[in-house]
């Protein structure tokens, strides 16, 4: 039997040229999806995906009617004396018709699994969205793209039905091996056929295995947040190496012209006036800050992480303005809002979003301003890990360093940037306690010596307390409180703020006279000594205020029994009621902090116990914060 070899040649011809067509254009469009956010999404995708679904018949059909002498693309070819139907084109546009759905939906698979701060990130960094796409988003995604295109590849090469309908059987011209297999078994050719047969299948099942090969690639690299062929490096490290880093030694406090440096400003001035619907509730803050760091300080869900976003340009506010050194970054009303990577704003995120793919001094190097020479970037990098003491790191990925080093990569890489404004988004939340305090010290030591402004996010009171010397308190989208931090915590000006700051003693309260209080929880009038407000609600006294006088021989002075105990390494919590024994562990008023060397004197004394409240301690709270009222009907900035 003397077999004609055109139909292979044609077949593999015309799936590479499709697969080629079809990766350009379905990758083109899964980035165009991905971030596409209209009302028309689910209606745009369908019609990219329709070809999956839709009978090969029905698409043959509609291609004709498309390229045929009277179709819309048949028209404007004859125009260039180029007809389409029954050409080796044909074949073409058929197979990339089935093929382009497997890529277009494999890449965007790919795509959506890259963490969504990676992005950000770079974008923050003053990365174009062409440098986000081909240097983020494409490699990390690799592994899908390549696995896509191979079914694309598999795909273009199995078309049949409209590729007959469009292109016909032309030996030699149009005939690929689907069709040569189908008029093969039609005339009785069955030998002809099998052997057909068997050449596709071979080349289908080595296309799977490759699918299959670059499919556990990608789960390997989703699991392990790293580049698939990093694999042997990593395995190579041992776990002793990674304990002998340098978080074992003190951390260097970062020299500020090192670090900083750029186009200083004479004075830093940040003016953040926004509102924003989240679910639930309506962000809307204003605020003006100058210098040193500004702690936003709320629990989770209070909106303080989305004015960071809208100040970096990673969430758009639905009005308002922001300004940074004189700059507008984002004004509703006239229409601005400056892309992320023009704002010169350094924002450090909770899981570092390190480039799994890159080294850290690459890392390091992608921040830096552009254009510089490669010696330049080279020495810059150095010197910003010898800053942070990373100087051996260089050459590591992101997943062969402990959790400090990663933070440290991280800062130095925001520097890189050279910002003008520092965010730090709860930078500490993921790390152990040890971990913790050495590198809130370092934070310490930077944000002291930035020529910048910073804004620090938490919801742990004693590192707001640390870290910033003013502090914004966010509850449910609004300010609630603002001043310098030991205002904040000796005064709050709410029961919500109160709480927030760590107070643990509250009582519902009345004015009895204008210096005498009942604390209607604890059962006891107490003597105060600042004005008590209109809308009195509750008083309040923290757990490290109480003190223990042998006799009660002053005014705010009780009786007090002990209900029970709770032991920390420094200190003690005593549950104690007033007046009257406890009936059990849960019969109690209040909760006392003391040292163990206190509790060792005080342990052995006979019950009851006197406990008095300081007059200068007690807290009066109101109802509601009227001066927060005032300032929304006003919208007056807050500064500081």
């Amino acid at each position: 039997m003397n077999l004609d070899l055109s139909p292979v040649l044609i077949s593999l011809k015309t799936a590479t040229t499709a697969t080629a067509i079809a990766f350009v254009l379905g990758l083109l469009a899964a980035r165009c999806m991905l971030g596409y956010r209209g009302k028309a999404k689910g209606l745009i995708d369908g019609i990219l995906t329709s070809p999956l679904v839709l009978p090969p018949s029905v698409l043959g059909f509609l291609l004709l009617l498309l390229f045929g002498k009277q179709g819309l693309a048949g028209k404007l070819l004859q125009l260039f004396d180029f007809t389409v139907i029954f050409s080796w084109w044909a074949t073409v546009i058929a197979a990339t018709v089935v093929a382009f759905p497997l890529m277009y939906k494999t890449s965007l698979g790919a795509l959506k699994q890259i963490d969504s701060n990676l992005l950000a990130c770079s974008r923050t960094l003053g990365a174009s969205e062409w440098t986000v796409f081909w240097r983020i988003m494409l490699p990390l995604a690799k592994p899908g793209i390549i696995a896509g295109t191979l079914l694309a590849f598999a795909r273009a090469l199995g078309e049949f039905g409209a590729t007959l309908m469009l292109a016909g059987n032309i030996p030699g011209k149009t005939q690929t091996i689907p069709i040569a297999i189908f008029f093969a078994a039609e005339s009785g050719a069955m030998d002809e056929a099998l052997i057909w047969v068997l050449v596709i299948l071979a080349l289908s099942l080595g296309v799977i295995t490759a699918v299959n090969f670059w499919s556990e690639e990608l789960g390997t690299f989703v699991k392990f947040n790293r580049h698939p062929h990093r694999g042997n490096r990593l395995r190579r490290l041992s776990v002793g190496n990674l304990s002998e880093n340098s978080d074992n030694v003190p951390y260097p406090i970062p020299h500020a012209p090192l670090l900083y440096g750029g186009d200083n400003q004479d004075k830093f001035e940040l003016i953040v006036d926004i509102q924003k619907q989240l679910p639930g509730f309506l962000l809307d803050v204003s605020f003006t800050t100058h210098e040193g760091a500004l702690g936003l300080l709320g629990a989770s869900g209070a909106g303080k992480s989305m004015i960071l976003r809208c100040i970096a340009g990673l969430s758009t506010p639905d009005r308002g303005r922001i300004i940074l050194n004189g700059r507008v970054l984002f004004d509703s009303r006239r229409g601005i809002n400056l892309p992320s990577r023009d704002r010169r704003v350094g924002f450090l995120f909770q899981n570092y979003a390190l480039f799994p793919h890159m080294t850290v001094a690459e890392n390091i190097a992608f921040a830096l301003p552009t254009p510089k020479s490669a010696l330049a970037i080279k020495r810059q990098v150095e010197a910003l890990l010898a800053a942070m003491n990373l100087q051996e790191m260089g050459s590591r990925y992101p997943q062969e360093l402990s959790g400090g080093q990663q933070q440290r990569v991280a800062i130095a890489r925001v520097f890189a940037s050279e910002p003008q404004v520092l965010l730090l988004d709860e930078p500490f939340s993921a790390l152990d306690t040890h971990l913790r305090d050495r590198l809130e010290k370092l934070v310490i030591a930077t944000v002291r010596d930035y020529q910048g402004g910073t804004i620090f996010v938490t919801h742990n009171l004693e590192e707001a307390y640390r870290v910033c010397s003013n502090l914004l308190v966010v509850e449910g989208g609004q300010i609630v409180a603002q001043g310098s931090k030991q205002q904040i915590f000796e005064r709050p000006p709410t029961l919500g703020v109160a709480q927030l700051t760590g107070c643990k003693n509250f009582s519902r309260a009345i004015a009895v006279s204008p210096q005498e209080i009942e604390a209607i929880d604890w059962g006891c009038t107490l003597q105060v000594i600042e004005p008590i407000p209109e809308d009195l609600s509750h008083i309040a006294i923290r757990a490290h205020h109480f003190t223990f006088p042998e006799e009660a021989n002053s005014e705010n002075t009780f009786p007090c029994w002990l209900a029970a105990t709770s032991e920390t390494p420094h200190r003690m919590t005593l549950y104690l009621k007033l007046y009257q024994p406890p009936t059990g562990s849960e019969d109690y008023y209040l909760q006392a902090e003391v040292f163990k060397e206190k509790w060792e004197k005080l342990k052995d004394r006979p019950f009851p116990w006197q406990i008095h409240l300081d007059s200068l301690r007690l807290m009066l709270l109101p109802a509601s914060n009227s001066s927060l009222r005032k300032k929304k009907s006003t919208r007056e900035l807050v500064y500081f």
